[in-house]
């Protein structure tokens, strides 16, 4: 009976994936894999963090140019209310920059490998767009669009188009082209050789653009506010500026940088998921 037992118990774990023994070792190596990765950067935050604090705390600054850790902490609990409402606005325009920017970005970079006419015609003009400073012309889009969010949202999605669209054709063009003949040589119709083949090959390099191109949606954001609004973060970082209140100014700053960060590691756990066979989820040294 107990070698039965034995058996239909080890058949059982075999069926069942593997046993619980196995997949906490997994997690285990997955959760020091992301210590190992973020223990460096955290260190040097807290660097930093500690010569803000000693030379605000000794006097080597004075307040108006630098505030202490303190009085940004405290300026930024006493008025969360405020800060809160205003980087909702801002995370709004955001990511609507940005899935706009993804669409249309990702459909120029298909359309342009899939049409050598396309390509030769669109390629320049969005070479042109790009090297165009998006800050001259904000107001151009205040002008036509008004005080809304529609000129901020159209600024995010300048900011994040070019980077998604280079890093798309990237993507698309390095797929081996015996892959693709073979495919062709099975029957394949071209919609389900990109499908199946062209669009996972390019998600490696998309997903770099995509990170790119989320932090820059959130200066495309800020810079269109700063060009015309009543709310937002740039708005309230003009405010603070224009008031002198650089603990304002700097709790404002300090909200805008986590929320890029955050939305670059919202991308980075959506590429560990859909491409964890790529060599840059490997664990290195």
């Amino acid at each position: 009976m107990s070698v039965v037992a034995t058996q239909s118990h080890s058949k059982s774990t075999s069926q069942g994936g593997p046993p619980a023994s196995a997949r906490s070792q997994a997690a285990s190596r997955r959760g020091t894999r992301l210590l190992a990765e973020l223990w460096r950067p955290a260190g040097f935050v807290a660097v930093l963090g500690f010569l803000w604090w000693l030379s605000t705390n000794r006097g080597w600054v004075e307040p108006f140019i630098l505030p202490s850790p303190q009085d940004t902490w405290t300026t930024t609990f006493e008025n969360a209310g405020y800060l809160m409402q205003h980087t909702w606005v801002t995370t709004i325009e955001t990511v609507i920059g940005f899935a706009i920017a993804f669409l249309l970005g990702e459909l120029v970079a298909v359309l342009m490998i899939y049409s050598k006419s396309v390509e030769k015609t669109m390629y320049p003009l969005i070479l042109f767009a790009q090297v165009i400073p998006k800050i001259a012309i904000a107001p151009l889009f205040v002008v036509w669009l008004g005080f809304g969010m529609e000129p901020k949202i159209v600024v995010a999605v300048l900011m994040a188009f070019f980077p998604i669209v280079i890093s798309g054709m990237a993507g698309l063009k390095s797929v081996d082209p015996e892959i693709l003949e073979l495919t062709s040589t099975m029957g394949a119709n071209p919609f389900k050789t990109f499908m199946k083949v062209r669009f996972p090959s390019s998600l490696p390099q998309l997903f770099s653009g995509l990170k790119i191109a989320a932090t820059l949606a959130v200066t495309g954001a800020v810079v269109g506010e700063f060009v015309g609004a009543n709310e937002g973060l740039g708005y309230v970082i003009l405010q603070a500026n224009g008031n002198i209140d650089t603990a304002m100014l700097f709790a404002a700053l300090i909200i805008m940088s986590f929320l890029g960060v955050l939305l670059f590691a919202l991308i980075q756990v959506l590429e560990w998921f859909l491409i964890p066979w790529h060599s840059s989820r490997r664990s290195s040294n």
